[in-house]
Order: C-alpha cells, then sequence, then structure tokens
C-alpha cells in the first residue's frame, strides 16, 4: 500500500511539473523538475501518455486536455481560458447567447471556457465537458482544421451515432460537411447533438496560423433561425475569434 500511495504522488509530480512557463518539456527537464531518476520519470510519462493525459511529439512531452478530468490543474498551465474569458463575456453580452471555446481531445470536444447566459440543453454544460466533435460545430471546426492524413485516420476509427433525427453518420457526408467548413472558415451546426439546438463556431489560430480551439455561440432553434444565425451571430462571433488570435499572439512564446 506504501509503495502504491507513493507511486500515485510520483504520478502527480509529473503532471505538476508542467507549468504555464514550461509547458512542454524533455524527459530530462521532468525528470529534474521532480527530482526522479530519467529511468522513472520516463515510466511515468509513458504511463500518462498511454492513458491520454500527456502528449509526446518525440522528443517534448506536454499535457492534453484530459487532465481536466482530474480536476482544474490543467487550467494553470493553459493560457487560452484566461485570454478566451473576457472576451466571451462579452460577446455573451452582445449577442445574449451563450459562448464557449473547446478543443479537441481525440474523437471528443472538451470544453476549456464557458459564459452562460440561459440553459437551452438538457445536460449542464461546465469547464471539462466533452461532446462528440462530429456533431458539435466547434468540433467541426477542429476536425477540419485537421492534416488530410489525421482526419481520415479520425473517419476510419470514429463511431458516428445518431443522436438526433439531424444527425449526420455516413463518414462521406461528414467529410463533405468538413470541406465545406474549411473553405467557409465556420460551422454551423442545426440540431445534430440535441433537438432544438443551434450553434455556430469559428476557429481560434496560434501565431503560425495552426487551429488550436474553436469559439462558438449556441442558441434555440425556435429563438434563432439558420439566417438570422448567420446574420446575426456570425460577424461578432468572428471578430471575437480575431481578438482571442490577437491576445495569444501578444503573449511570449511559452505561455502562447
Amino acid at each position: 500500500m506504501v509503495d502504491h500511495v507513493q507511486s500515485l504522488a510520483r504520478g502527480l509530480a509529473v503532471i505538476r511539473a508542467f507549468s504555464a512557463a514550461e509547458p512542454e518539456q524533455t524527459l530530462s527537464q521532468v525528470a529534474r523538475a521532480t527530482g526522479l531518476s530519467r529511468a522513472a520519470a520516463r515510466r511515468f510519462l509513458i504511463t500518462l501518455t498511454e492513458l491520454g493525459y500527456v502528449r509526446n511529439d518525440g522528443r517534448l512531452f506536454a499535457l492534453t486536455p484530459r487532465v481536466l478530468e482530474l480536476g482544474y490543474a490543467y487550467l494553470s498551465a493553459l493560457s487560452l481560458p484566461e485570454v478566451a474569458d473576457p472576451h466571451l463575456e462579452r460577446l455573451a453580452a452582445e449577442v445574449r447567447e451563450s459562448a464557449s471555446v473547446a478543443v479537441l481531445d481525440g474523437e471528443d470536444v472538451v470544453y476549456v471556457a464557458r459564459v452562460a447566459t440561459a440553459r437551452i440543453m438538457r445536460v449542464s454544460i461546465s469547464i471539462g465537458t466533452r461532446f462528440p466533435a462530429y456533431c458539435t460545430s466547434m468540433g467541426r471546426v477542429l476536425l477540419a482544421a485537421l492534416p488530410p492524413e489525421a482526419l481520415e485516420a479520425y473517419l476510419a476509427g470514429a463511431c458516428l451515432r445518431r443522436l438526433t433525427s439531424r444527425t449526420i453518420v455516413l463518414p462521406a457526408a461528414l467529410r463533405a460537411e468538413l470541406d465545406e467548413v474549411r473553405a467557409r472558415g465556420w460551422a454551423m451546426v442545426d440540431q445534430e447533438l440535441e433537438e432544438g439546438l443551434r450553434s455556430i463556431a469559428a476557429p481560434i489560430r496560434d501565431r503560425t496560423g495552426r487551429t488550436v480551439a474553436a469559439v462558438n455561440v449556441s442558441t434555440h432553434a425556435t429563438r434563432t433561425s439558420l439566417q438570422a444565425a448567420e446574420r446575426d451571430l456570425l460577424p461578432p462571433l468572428l471578430a471575437t475569434a480575431t481578438r482571442i488570435e490577437a491576445d495569444l499572439a501578444s503573449l511570449s512564446p511559452a505561455r502562447a
């Protein structure tokens, strides 16, 4: 039992080693920050990677959004929610609808920031809430930005379940929809995740032009038509995405 508790403590120490100042670290850096040997640090990092809490590009390790499931520790190392919150508050106040920011984690979108004006879904949405990417506006923006090989892998392996009568579940149809999203630069999803729910989303890009997140506005179908959503919600949504991108670009490279 003592060994088990000690292992848990060391695993949490590895997670805490990542910070806003050093969101990506080498094996040696993690070992030095935790006081572990390189071999021990490597074992913990491999385990966390296999569990989906850490990603590795071959040299650098970094936390993934799945750490949100363990609590709010992830947010201390992520500048995006801090940057997005005031912009979401401004957007929600302007359009009088709920606004959110999410990132892609595997086959899901994970909410990392949100300002809610009214509850329009059967489930409550909070930081860390996950939804299938294929049937959400933010998910489609993020999927459309994937490299071709990553998108093909997603389409080949994703479980596309029909959640409403409108949900797109054929891979070919979803691919065509993602092509349109990529071409126009934003996504609209009409009652595919839940009956009565409409949402519109735009990408958030980092200083290199890579899509790192998505921002959306959600509304009820009885309140806002598709035409009204594009006319009234899309312009302030795109402006919000641009402002968030500008703030992200102004951060130091270590926090961007």
